[in-house]
């Protein structure tokens, strides 16, 4: 009988994870979900089932910061039987910024080294925490894959001007925290890191580097953004699938390293 394949995808609750979790089961595989909200994971296992009918969806509550609780996961998968054949590091903070005509946010000058730490401790801390725990179950077996959800902000910088209503740099007073770019920066490191690390053991990293995602932005944050973009326009959240499906299976099986950038075109330019 042939193994069924699993996939474990951090920030499970969010937006794209579901997304990451639907493409996967659509192609058999069994998905593991983890989050701290509980709530969000159960609206995402829901949206999973509805879409594929007979997935194969798991949800446990994690805290991809915490080694012991990590450690606990995998213990309590291995005595299901269950491992992880594919890992996507999907977790990250991504602080809401102030509304226009609130003060201030984001300024270098006075960022707050807390939250900075906190980014750094999900993005980066946490994504190495899993590979560490998964990745050496994967390297034990010989074989697995690794999949980073980096961003467009992991190879350029924010273009700070687009988060003002008239698109000037010098209206500016709320900025893309720093923290995120240099998460997501960090990321690009490790999945280089660990391709080159693991692939005696035949372990594949490879980084997505998607590009802005529609997610009930301000009109004017949208129309900045667009004008950036060859394609002109955002991305929608299911057009990631078929790059994690890619990403996931042997047809990226001479891949690992590597950025698979799909942006619409905007760091062309």
């Amino acid at each position: 009988m042939k193994k069924i394949k699993t996939a474990l995808i951090t920030g499970g609750g969010g937006l794209l994870g579901p997304q990451h979790a639907i493409a996967l089961a659509k192609i058999n595989f069994r998905v593991i979900l983890i989050d701290l909200n509980k709530s969000k994971l159960l609206i995402s296992k829901k949206k999973i089932e509805q879409e594929v009918l007979l997935a194969d969806v798991r949800i446990f509550i994690c805290d991809i910061t915490n080694e012991k609780k990590l450690k606990s996961l995998n213990n309590e998968l291995k005595k299901k039987d269950i491992s992880i054949d594919v890992l996507i590091n999907n977790a990250a903070m991504n602080p809401k910024m102030k509304k226009i005509n609130t003060g201030s946010s984001g300024k270098v000058e006075d960022y707050n080294t807390g939250l900075l730490k906190k980014e750094i401790n999900v993005s980066i801390i946490g994504s190495f925490l899993c590979c560490k725990i998964f990745g050496s179950v994967m390297a034990s077996k010989k074989g697995g894959v690794i999949i980073n959800i980096a961003s467009d902000l992991a190879i350029n910088a924010p273009d700070h001007a687009v988060y003002h209503k008239t698109d000037n740099i010098k209206n500016v007073k709320h900025f893309k925290p720093i923290g995120y770019s240099i998460s997501k920066f960090g990321l690009i490191g490790l999945t280089k890191y660990l391709a080159t690390y693991w692939a005696r053991k035949k372990i594949r990293c490879n980084a997505l580097i998607p590009g802005a995602v529609l997610n009930k932005q301000p009109a004017f944050l949208i129309k900045n953004v667009s004008k950036r973009i060859p394609m002109g326009r955002w991305a929608n959240e299911k057009e990631y699938r078929k790059a994690i499906q890619f990403l996931a299976t042997d047809a990226s099986s001479y891949m690992t390293g590597q950025m698979l950038i799909i942006d619409g075109g905007r760091t062309t330019w």
